[in-house]
């Protein structure tokens, strides 16, 4: 569900028109519903109830400080990736003790500052990882809270750039190294081991693949209280459940949460990391046509928002729908949708069937989870602006990046 619609033919962010936001903050411009995000915040929160399980999540799909703040409030937890996603979720305000680390690649400058900030847990991911966390908290005089991230060799069905738990992926560690880890952990007085983790990828769209997670890694649990009477407090699943991009089915949230707690001992925490299925269909990307090119064998609109605005299209070939802002303008062709960057890759859209002529502002939809986090600069283009819509109202939540901003730490001789 989310607050996006038309009246009148005219494309509207809740209670505000598109077409004036445009013409407010200028294009391209990322664009964000309050209310879709509290709506599917509430989802999640509501399935859990008052169960205890945790709800942490995942910032690297969208890292606003507004939106942080916002989850704060709502009481979420958070799962970062880097020591500036660390950084960010503390400016907003969350507690160290609300936030889960994972990542391949923790550096030690990471790890040390995430173990001074007291955060909830390590998801470890190599036996290289926790020696360093073993040293790093015998330097500071601490137990580092650790849950071995576990690489349960499950195919998700989804695509392979966004596939995490198969045994080629650089992520986890198999059950049989998991073990030597769990077991070097547990003679260690410095790290302290609270939890299982998994995440098999990103934007799964059944519900097959997380039980067959779930129960590879709950016959792990019990044969770690078996063989070495260590005992598993919680299990972390990750993220990943899809959303409709084009004509995907995914599960709904209490649908997906009950399969998985159902299968869970009463005494142990569920931890889930949901990203995308809370932001994407939050966000939509305003462009405008600068020019529509046509040729013998192929028609192209041009936009003024390129692959350095949205790479899911080149990177994943991923489908989003794009819509006109005002219906019933201009001429009604078949085109493939690109922006004006120096790759063949540009594009948002092939072979789109869309009635619109030059100037006419276009609408990518559910592009709130791996759209302005994954923008670059490339061509020497400043990054787009974002605000946020609250029903009638609309304020910044980000100024677009000018030149003065791409150059300022470059030096000349």
């Amino acid at each position: 569900m989310d607050y996006f619609n038309y009246k009148n033919d005219e494309y509207y962010a809740e209670d505000v028109a598109v077409k004036k936001m445009a013409a407010t903050y200028g294009t391209p411009l990322f664009v964000y519903s309050q209310q879709t995000i509290k709506h599917h915040l509430n989802t999640y929160i509501k399935a859990f109830g008052n169960s205890g399980h945790k709800l942490c999540y995942s910032v690297k799909v969208n890292s606003n400080l507004s939106i942080l703040k916002m989850m704060v409030k709502m009481g979420t937890g958070f799962d970062i990736v880097s020591k500036g996603e660390l950084q960010k979720v503390i400016m907003a305000g969350a507690k160290g003790s609300d936030i889960v680390f994972s990542g391949v690649g923790k550096t030690t400058d990471e790890l040390e500052f995430a173990l001074e900030n007291n955060i909830y847990c390590f998801n470890v991911e190599s036996y290289p990882e926790l020696l360093n966390l073993q040293k790093i908290a015998a330097k500071q005089n601490k137990q580092a809270p650790v849950a071995i991230r576990v690489n349960p060799d499950i195919d998700a069905k989804t695509h392979p750039y966004i596939s995490t738990g198969m045994s080629e992926n650089k992520f986890g560690l198999n059950i049989d190294e998991a073990i030597e880890a769990y077991k070097f952990a547990k003679n260690s007085k410095n790290l302290k081991i609270i939890g299982i983790d998994c995440h098999i990828g990103s934007q799964i769209t059944t519900i097959k693949p997380y039980e067959d997670a779930t129960d590879k890694l709950l016959n792990l649990v019990q044969k770690l209280k078996d063989d070495l009477d260590i005992d598993i407090e919680h299990i972390d699943l990750g993220g990943g459940l899809g959303v409709c991009y084009d004509d995907e089915n995914p599960p709904s949230v209490d649908i997906w949460i009950n399969s998985i707690l159902t299968k869970i001992p009463k005494n142990m925490k569920l931890i889930l990391e949901p990203g995308r299925s809370i932001m994407a269909n939050a966000g939509i990307l305003l462009s405008q046509i600068i020019y529509i090119k046509k040729n013998k064998n192929k028609n192209f609109i041009i936009t003024d928002s390129g692959m350095n605005d949205l790479i899911r299209p080149s990177l994943y070939q991923a489908y989003h729908k794009i819509i006109p802002a005002i219906k019933n303008s201009g001429e009604k062709i078949t085109a493939d949708i690109v922006g004006p960057i120096c790759e063949s890759t540009d594009f948002s859209g092939k072979n789109r069937n869309i009635q619109c002529q030059p100037n006419d502002i276009l609408v990518t939809r559910t592009v709130g989870a791996y759209g302005f986090c994954m923008a670059s600069n490339y061509n020497i283009r400043p990054r787009s602006a974002e605000v946020m819509v609250d029903k009638n109202s609309h304020k910044i939540i980000r100024h677009r990046e000018s030149i003065d901003d791409l150059i300022k730490n470059e030096i000349i001789e």
